[in-house]
C-alpha cells in the first residue's frame, strides 16, 4: 500500500462527477478527471488543528463540551507497518496507488448541564473524558472514497479531562468545574471507523459556481462508539477550486478531511450543509464503562446531527468554520446540544 503524489486526498476531497456540469466528462471516473496541477501542487503534507466547543455554539457548558484534534496528512506516505493492518482490518477497504495517511491526537471532554455540583445528579449526563491518537487512511476507488481509522485511547481520568477544563475556566475566568471526582473510571478505549463517500454522486457547475451533493455511510465498532451511520453534505464552492473538501472534524461528526488546493493569487471559500444520522448501540460517554459498573444514563438509540458552515483559503492556509445542531443523546436531556468547530489548515 503506498501513496502518489496526492491522488487520494484530491480524488476523496472534492470533484467532479456527472455529466450535468459543464465541460464534464461522464464517461471517466472522478480519479480520471483529477487535473495534473492538482496532483502535484509541490506541497504534499497538511497539517490541521480543530477546536470544538460549545462556547463555540450556544455559549454554555455541558454535555459535549470541548473536542481538541491535531492531525497530520501525509500525502506521500508509503507503505508498512500499522498502515497495512488498517487494510487487513476493514473488508471492505482496498489499499493501492492512491492510499493516503493521516495521524491525528485528540482529547475530548462531556461533562453534565450543571457542572457546579461536587455529586453526580441523577439523570444528568456523566462526567467523562478521552485522550486519544489514532491513524486513518484515505483511498479512492472509481467513483468513491473510502476512509478508515483506528483509533487507540484512554477514558477516564488518565484522560485528563480535570486538569484540561479546569485550566481553560482559570485562563477565561470561568466558574471551576466541580464534579470530576465523579468521572467514568479509566478504560483503554479502541474504536475501528470506516466511511463511505461518493464525492461525484451529483455535481453541477454554471455562473461560476461548483454545486454537489455527497451521500455517506459508514459505521463504528469498539467499545467507546458501536454505532451506524449515514447523511449527506451539499457543497458550495467556486469553480475554479473545486478540489476541496469539508473540514475535519471530531468524530462522530460529518465526514471530511480538511482537504484544500493551495491558492496562489485568489481568495478561494467553501460552503457546505448537511445532515448525519446514526444508529447507536455503544457510547461509553452514556452507558459508562465497559468493564466495571459505573453510573450511566439511558442513550437514545437514534441521534441527528444539522451542520452547517464556511471556509476560506489564502495561499496555504484555510480557515473554516461549522455550526453543529445535535439532537437529544439521552433520556432527561434538557435540550438538543449546539456546538461549534473552528480548524486551521496549512499545507507545506
Amino acid at each position: 500500500m503506498c501513496l502518489s503524489f496526492a491522488r487520494a486526498p484530491l480524488a476523496a476531497y472534492g470533484g467532479e462527477s456527472t455529466a450535468a456540469g459543464a465541460g464534464i466528462d461522464g464517461n471517466k471516473t472522478l480519479r480520471e478527471r483529477i487535473p495534473p496541477e492538482v496532483l502535484d501542487s509541490g506541497r504534499r503534507n497538511l497539517v490541521t488543528l480543530t477546536v470544538e466547543n460549545d462556547s463555540l455554539g450556544e455559549g454554555t457548558d455541558k454535555n459535549y463540551t470541548s473536542g481538541v484534534r491535531l492531525s497530520y496528512m501525509d500525502i506521500t506516505q508509503r507503505s508498512g507497518g500499522l498502515i497495512d493492518r488498517l487494510d487487513e482490518l476493514f473488508p471492505f477497504f482496498t489499499a493501492n496507488q492512491t492510499t493516503a495517511a493521516t495521524f491525528s491526537i485528540g482529547q475530548n471532554l462531556y461533562t453534565p448541564d450543571d457542572i457546579s455540583h461536587r455529586v453526580q445528579i441523577p439523570g444528568y449526563r456523566p462526567w467523562a473524558a478521552f485522550l486519544y491518537g489514532s491513524v486513518g487512511v484515505a483511498t479512492l476507488t472509481d467513483d468513491h472514497v473510502d476512509d478508515a481509522e483506528l483509533t487507540l485511547g484512554v477514558v477516564g481520568p488518565w484522560a485528563q479531562g480535570e486538569a484540561a477544563q479546569r485550566y481553560i475556566h482559570d485562563v477565561m475566568g470561568f466558574a471551576d468545574p466541580e464534579g470530576w471526582d465523579q468521572q467514568i473510571e479509566n478504560e483503554p478505549g479502541i474504536i475501528l471507523s470506516w466511511r463511505r463517500r461518493w464525492p461525484q454522486w451529483f455535481i453541477r457547475e454554471s455562473n461560476g459556481l461548483s454545486f454537489a451533493v455527497e451521500p455517506n455511510v459508514g459505521g463504528n465498532l469498539g467499545n467507546v462508539y458501536t454505532l451506524a451511520e449515514g447523511g449527506v453534505t451539499f457543497r458550495l464552492a467556486p469553480a475554479f477550486d473545486p478540489w476541496q473538501d469539508t473540514p475535519l472534524l471530531v468524530r462522530p461528526s460529518i465526514p471530511g478531511s480538511g482537504f484544500f488546493q493551495p491558492q496562489k493569487e485568489k481568495i478561494s471559500w467553501y460552503l457546505f450543509g448537511g445532515t448525519q444520522g446514526r444508529v447507536v448501540a455503544r457510547n461509553i460517554f452514556l452507558d459508562g464503562n465497559t468493564f466495571k459498573s459505573s453510573y450511566g444514563v439511558d442513550k437514545n438509540l437514534c441521534v441527528l446531527d444539522l451542520n452547517a458552515g464556511a471556509a476560506v483559503t489564502l495561499g496555504n492556509v484555510r480557515v473554516s468554520y461549522t455550526l453543529v445542531y445535535r439532537t437529544k443523546e439521552f433520556d432527561g436531556q434538557d435540550a438538543a446540544s449546539v456546538f461549534g468547530g473552528a480548524s486551521v489548515g496549512y499545507r507545506f
